[in-house]
């Protein structure tokens, strides 16, 4: 877990106006005024451009040397910080990137603290069925930006709280930090700081008596081949994939392997998937509050895990609707919950759910 003391000022005061708004997002881009992400939308906070050289001497103080180094060689690099503020210390995840040849970044707000399930809108019995399962994967997915890795940090957070758990978590960066609790031993383990990937972090958490790993992101063939092989050993994983609903996650995670393996895969995801969440932000209603939660939520039952044997997914939405008696919920389903709670504009439930028709 990176920190680094050095920010300039003008950049530092940036970031804490970020925490302090509540913004999810600072971007600092050339030719473009600092932007922050408020509630979803972007907000300007100044007038005034920033030419090329002026965020390069923003940015290359506040990069720790083994990040910087990893920038040269690969034009990207993530890592986390920390900012002294109000006596406690401010988390960000920052990733630094060349566009047009010029430096620019990204720093995403990182809570002071692992939030509850009140703020973050994540349903409390849904999280404990989650958290409780002896074994398997699960799997949470959405687009970037739409909280996935805030509600596995409450999810492992409540293992933590409980006690008695050996929980390994392998991320890029560290976001969430969980707290020293008696009767818990939490290793957080860091990509090119502790561990050179995400497949070595879970090949080696296997030898290290762990009963829940969180893998913070399955992006490879080797990484979904051994987070399957975890879950199939006994036990519980948690990771994201980049996909905008459950049905995608499955295919997504097929899609990873060679053709000619696929079918041995989607075989051991039958019997090794728990659930699927699929997560999406929405407009509050009310302008300027913070964005609302909707969930798409799937867990694996005798005709899901024939459906992704066989490669059927286009079966899955079906046997997701038809699957509510066991707690599964469709999209479309948690809009109309939303707009119905006045929580959401009957505008934007229209836009995520698949026909006007399902709102009725």
């Amino acid at each position: 877990m990176s920190t680094q003391p050095t920010c300039p000022g003008t950049l530092s005061a940036w970031l804490l106006q970020a925490a302090q708004t509540g913004a999810s997002d600072l971007h600092l881009v050339a030719d473009h005024p600092p932007v922050l992400r408020l509630h979803g939308e972007l907000t300007e906070l100044t007038d005034q451009p920033l030419d090329s050289e002026t965020v390069r001497s923003l940015l290359t103080p506040l990069c720790p040397p083994h990040a910087i180094d990893r920038f040269r060689q690969d034009k990207n690099v993530d890592f986390a910080l920390e900012l002294p503020t109000d006596g406690q210390r401010q988390r960000f995840r920052a990733n630094y990137f060349l566009g047009g040849q010029q430096m620019g970044a990204c720093f995403r707000v990182i809570p002071s603290q692992i939030p509850d399930f009140h703020w973050t809108g994540f349903p409390a019995e849904l999280a404990q069925r989650l958290a409780h399962y002896r074994n398997g994967l699960v799997l949470f997915c959405g687009v970037a930006g739409s909280g996935k890795t805030t509600s596995l940090a409450t999810i492992v957070n409540l293992l933590n709280q409980e006690g008695g758990y050996r929980i390994i978590t392998v991320e890029e960066p560290v976001e969430y930090v969980f707290p020293r609790i008696r009767h818990s031993v939490v290793t957080q383990r860091e990509v090119g700081l502790d561990v050179l990937s995400f497949a070595d972090g879970l090949k080696y958490a296997l030898r290290q008596d762990p009963d829940v790993i969180l893998a913070g992101e399955i992006r490879d063939r080797e990484t979904a081949q051994m987070a399957l092989s975890a879950a199939e050993t006994g036990h519980l994983v948690f990771s994201t994939l980049h996909t905008r609903d459950a049905k995608g996650a499955i295919s997504r995670y097929a899609d990873l392997f060679p053709q000619d393996v696929q079918r041995e895969i989607r075989s051991q995801l039958s019997f090794s998937l728990r659930a699927v969440i699929s997560q999406h932000l929405l407009p509050n209603i009310e302008p300027g509050e913070k964005r609302v939660l909707a969930l798409e939520i799937l867990f694996n039952n005798a005709p899901i895990a024939s459906a992704i044997r066989f490669g059927k997914i286009e079966s899955i939405d079906t046997n997701i609707l038809t699957g509510r008696a066991e707690g599964m919920l469709t999209l479309d389903e948690s809009v109309k919950r939303l707009l119905h709670d006045g929580r959401i504009s009957r505008e934007t439930a229209e836009s995520f759910v698949t026909s006007v028709d399902r709102l009725r």
